[in-house]
């Protein structure tokens, strides 16, 4: 039986969300606010006010169980056996050719299908 888990949701974690979401909205209002100003030193702006915003998330429940899942993902891609090179490059090989053959089939079809049906209507 699987049973589903269920995160405790806490007014602190809700008012934490919120004031992330605030500072990203609020930064992407000064980014564009404040045209006026260097490009760079906008985007390090916004950059900053997103570093603030997503460590302020990362301190919820939701933001631990994200980093969990993270951390869970890369060690199952680093578990992955991944082709080499020559590999790779056979299988792209092999995949160009069945297209090609595929597209030279499909086109004696239709030239077919186009040389009856011109003699049907004769």
């Amino acid at each position: 039986m699987a049973g589903k888990t269920e995160v405790e949701r806490s007014g602190l974690d809700t008012a934490k969300l919120g004031l992330a979401v605030g500072l990203l909205v609020a930064g992407i209002v000064a980014f564009y606010w404040f045209s006026d100003q260097s490009a760079l030193l906008r985007a390090i702006g916004l950059v900053a006010v997103s570093g603030v915003a997503v460590a302020i998330g990362m301190t919820t429940a939701k933001g631990r169980a994200l980093a969990g899942y993270l951390r869970e993902s890369r060690t199952e891609v680093r578990k992955m056996v991944w082709p080499s090179r020559a590999e790779t490059v056979q299988t792209t090989l092999v995949v160009l050719a069945v297209t090609l053959l595929v597209a030279i089939l499909l086109w004696l079809i239709d030239m077919l299908l186009g040389w009856s049906i011109r003699e049907f209507i004769r």
